[in-house]
């Protein structure tokens, strides 16, 4: 099959690997129709992540054709049309019952809190991603479901990741009626979190970034207000203005650390693998929000050595919510969202890009060129 593959840090390509094998009698393999490339990735690209090894795939948002199920796979039958939860989980161990299926127990041997990721390092587990033709989709029971007739193949891909991460901010937040809400970010996740507050009763989003026609994107899809933080000497400051010096109700970091990274992360990047830079949207969030309100956070961090305002969070009694989102947690409501008419995902969409021209797609997306929000990734296309 044809498989993009890491080769070390901004050095991705194409190349034929072997069609995965079914290796546990839970696993499926599917033919992949639909990725994305995720803000997240970013992290693994820029080689920022621990233990992102030559030779991954990469690519954890993907839906596709069931083509082949192990012996004990019950739900799914070769043929069918399924979307891939983001997380790999068992279903069954302490946390799957809880519903914290991003925790799963027994599906990462190199981590106690994160369960597994597909395409993330084998600190997320060492699973190959769904950036190829096909891919090994173990406890296939229990993540994947068949995609609704009545529902648009790019809308399933966003709902593999993307648009359940942000409701799940939003969730996160415990948005009260009428509460001010500001988001940080307006990459795919921090738009779908803004437009997500209003369905949780928000009476005021705002969205924070520093690209023009994403700022565009948040004001047309999340009808958001937006403001440029290169536009303002502080932009906590402006925001305590704009909340009648009180500040938010509820902050949502959709940014987590910057997958560029900072220099001296670079410089050590060989060595010890530090992710992203510093949390300066998470530092944000905790100053522009309430005494006694809510930061929630769901972008992504790792193993990062920089300073959070803890203590100015502990004085002004804030809650902090986190997690990676339990995916499929997320879409009963979702899908009622989407079949109704309040939703459609797959309009974040900006750029489709054939499997072969992968490359390109990851340099497009790191350097923020031709106005790319989201780009969705066609195997065999091209």
């Amino acid at each position: 099959m044809r498989a993009m593959v890491y080769r070390g840090p901004y050095k991705v390509r194409v190349e034929e690997k072997d069609v995965p094998p079914i290796e546990h009698p839970n696993d499926a393999i599917v033919r992949v129709t639909l990725a994305a490339i995720c803000g997240s990735d970013l992290h693994l690209y820029h080689g920022m992540m621990p233990d992102t090894r030559v030779g991954m795939t990469f690519g954890h948002e993907f839906i596709g054709v069931v083509e082949q199920v192990g012996p004990s796979v019950r739900n799914l039958q070769p043929g069918d049309r399924v979307m891939v939860p983001f997380n790999i989980y068992c279903g069954s161990c302490y946390f799957c019952a809880r519903g914290l299926y991003s925790n799963c127990h027994n599906v990462n041997p190199n981590a106690t809190a994160v369960g597994g990721i597909y395409g993330y390092s084998h600190t997320c587990g060492g699973y190959d991603g769904g950036q190829a033709e096909y891919v090994r989709v173990p406890f296939a029971d229990v993540g994947p479901s068949l995609i609704p007739d009545w529902m648009d193949d790019e809308d399933a891909l966003l709902l593999t990741d993307a648009l359940p991460t942000g409701y799940f901010g939003a969730q996160l937040g415990d948005i009260s009626e009428g509460d001010t809400v500001v988001v940080f970010g307006a990459g795919p996740v921090g738009l779908f979190a803004a437009k997500s507050a209003w369905f949780m009763g928000a009476g005021r989003v705002i969205v924070i970034d520093h690209l023009e026609y994403r700022l565009e994107k948040a004001r047309t899809f999340a009808h958001a207000e937006t403001y440029n933080f290169t536009e303002y000497d502080d932009i906590v400051v402006h925001l305590k203005k704009a909340t009648g010096y009180l500040g938010a109700d509820v902050a949502i970091d959709a940014v987590g650390a910057e997958a560029d990274g900072n220099f001296l992360q670079h410089v050590l990047a060989a060595k010890i693998k530090l992710q992203g830079g510093s949390p300066v949207a998470l530092n944000w969030a905790i100053d522009s929000v309430r005494k006694g309100g809510t930061v929630s956070v769901m972008g992504a961090y790792g193993p990062i050595f920089s300073a959070v305002k803890f203590g100015d969070a502990l004085n002004k009694g804030l809650t902090l919510r986190m997690n990676q989102c339990p995916v499929k947690r997320q879409w009963p409501r979702l899908f009622e969202h989407i079949r109704n008419g309040y939703l459609k995902p797959s309009d974040i969409v900006t750029h489709r890009i054939p499997l072969e021209h992968i490359a390109e797609g990851y340099h497009m997306f790191s350097a923020k060129l031709d106005n790319c929000i989201k780009p969705v990734i066609v195997p065999g296309a091209g």
